[in-house]
């Protein structure tokens, strides 16, 4: 009732005001007209999303497509600029400067030229089958899809090298310990036989309501397309990688050390978390978190009546095997249990929860030696694909089951997949802002949901409670590496010790974080400054409220309007605050 009549009071109010219509129609269809580039031009999104109409396509990865959608952008935001946002409705004013913002941070980022960097150890062109996970194969004509796709596989590759070559040329290269991570991953791709190679999966185990006639045509097709098109150009990257791109990495590790990369640090700093704290102040910042969390630490120690130091302690758990699951197989069954554990007990702390479910599945195998623990991919925009927890489940004897309930809470539920799902699911809110996000918030949410294991009857021992801990510990840490390789002048391996000293993450997990955040600079500081934020105002809301604070209003508040820059958090919160006191009277 309360929406229907705001949506009157707008209509009228649009009709009476002839400005204010012609500037909503032409923000409108502004954001339309966005939103369709943006499809075209990202072709996997529009698929992961279940929009087929570019299902046989890849993105441009050429210089020149860079360069076009940056004119583009470009000539988007002098469009925004031109519309007066005064003359915008209340709700559009919002949606206004969300759409400015990000635009305007995908233009000024274009000048540090990151675009030149292509290559990532935890995924990429070189591992390109691993997009079919995301995407819907139900009928024949999907496969037909995913084979003329494949068949352009060595466009993306030439494309990657031109790219590439003109990083080298701007000195524009990555970390060769990174690099040397990357031939063996293309050497996954290097078959003789089409039926071994990785993009032949999907062609195994085929629906069936395809008939066996199709199926067979369609297997024949796969293995011709990999054997003439994929391998070859995956032959040529290896040839360019060892001979070319790997001799020019660079020794270095942080980002300071490229052109301009102390101030395209500071602008990633902003970026990630939208915030104006710099560098420095971060810093300080996750200096004093791994302080505090380490006393909380140290209680916990204290309370096992463990004989040992701090750090006598951490080698305990990475190497004690109680600590540990035997067997993949093992592994899995903890996080499908943990998962269907947390579900029921949602209801204490929101009163929204999302209508879209999600599964738990194992990271891929070509993939999994080189990524994190775990990580979350929100469901298809159409609703074909429900969101999906994907755990890493490669070396089970360095995946510690005291993490396993922080893990899932951060990833699952109440964290990514609730925060994520429910924004897609909020009824008239821009596309732009349906399917993305400001990442201090999304992940910030995702840190701040482990607190609320203990409300869900989680961290009942003290070595899940450890466990949660150390994943706090783990984002205070970032703070303090991510600044100190990109902008102080760390090393990767007083990076390494850095995080061992303070977390009882394993060595193995240790290393490949650190080598993320050495290609992804600035994407680590978004956790902790979010978690901080979300944690301040719900102190501030249970100072201001007293008994009158309800925990399910304060969250579904939060939610309520998708993943917003913390500022802009901070003055819905306040508003939601004033409201509460004002209705109580």
């Amino acid at each position: 009732m309360r929406t229907a009549t705001l949506l009157l009071a707008m209509a009228l109010c649009a009709a009476t005001n002839p400005a204010l219509a012609d500037a909503g129609e032409d923000f409108h269809a502004l954001l339309d007209e966005v939103w369709e580039w943006r499809l075209e031009n990202n072709p996997m999104m529009a698929s992961r999303q279940g929009d087929r109409r570019f299902n046989t396509e890849w993105r441009d990865r050429s210089l020149a497509g860079i360069e076009q959608r940056h004119i583009d952008s470009r000539e988007f935001l002098r469009r925004v600029y031109a519309i007066d946002k005064t003359q915008l409705s209340e709700t559009d004013q919002l949606n206004y400067e969300l759409f400015r913002r990000s635009l305007q941070q995908s233009v000024d980022a274009h000048q540090f030229n990151g675009h030149l960097m292509p290559f990532n150890q935890r995924g990429g062109v070189q591992n390109l089958d691993s997009n079919a996970a995301y995407l819907r194969f139900e009928t024949a004509s999907d496969y037909e899809d995913w084979l003329e796709r494949m068949g352009k596989i060595d466009t993306v590759i030439e494309q990657t090298i031109e790219v590439a070559d003109r990083g080298i040329d701007k000195e524009m290269v990555l970390p060769r310990v990174l690099m040397e991570r990357i031939p063996d991953q293309i050497a996954v791709q290097l078959v003789e036989d089409g039926t071994e190679s990785p993009f032949y999966g999907i062609f195994e185990t085929m629906p069936d309501t395809i008939s066996g006639t199709d199926q067979e045509r369609l297997q024949e097709a796969a293995v011709e397309v990999i054997e003439e098109t994929v391998v070859p150009a995956y032959r040529k990257l290896a040839r360019y990688f060892d001979k070319t791109y790997l001799p020019a990495a660079r020794d270095s590790y942080g980002i300071s050390s490229l052109p301009n990369g102390s101030a395209w640090y500071e602008f990633l700093a902003r970026r990630y978390t939208t915030t104006p704290m710099t560098p420095d102040e971060i810093h300080r910042l996750g200096l004093e978190e791994v302080k505090r969390i380490r006393g909380e630490m140290q209680l916990i120690i204290d309370e096992l009546d463990f004989e040992g130091d701090f750090k006598e302690f951490l080698t305990f758990l990475r190497t004690d095997p109680q600590f540990y699951y035997d067997n993949p197989d093992d592994l899995y069954e903890a996080y499908l249990a943990t998962s269907k554990r947390i579900d029921p007990e949602l209801v204490k702390l929101f009163g929204t929860l999302p209508r879209m479910p999600y599964g738990v599945k194992p990271i891929p195998d070509a993939i999994a030696p080189d990524t994190t623990t775990a990580y979350y991919s929100r469901p298809a925009a159409d609703g074909s694909r429900a969101g999906i927890y994907w755990v890493n489940l490669y070396k089970p004897e360095v995946r510690p089951k005291y993490e396993i309930e922080v893990l899932s809470v951060h990833e699952a539920m109440p964290g990514h997949h609730l925060q994520l799902a429910i924004q897609q699911e909020i009824e008239n809110m821009p596309k732009f802002r349906r399917y993305s996000g400001f990442t201090a918030f999304v992940e910030g949410w995702g840190l701040y949901s482990e607190s609320l294991g203990y409300d869900l009857g989680l961290y009942t021992d003290p070595y899940s409670r450890f466990g949660a801990l150390t994943y706090d510990m783990w984002r205070a840490v970032r703070l303090v590496v991510d600044t100190g390789i990109h902008y102080k002048g760390w090393t990767r391996q007083q990076a390494i010790d850095f995080f061992a000293d303070n977390a009882a993450k394993t060595e193995y997990d240790i290393v490949n974080e650190i080598d993320r955040y050495m290609v992804m600079p600035g994407q680590a500081l978004a956790y902790k400054v979010g978690q901080l934020k979300i944690k301040a105002l719900r102190t501030q809301a249970e100072s201001a409220l007293g008994d009158r604070f309800d925990i399910r209003a304060f969250h579904d508040e939060l939610l309520g309007a998708g993943a917003l820059p913390l500022d802009i958090l901070q003055q819905r919160m306040d508003a939601w605050i004033q409201a509460q006191l004002a209705a109580e009277g």
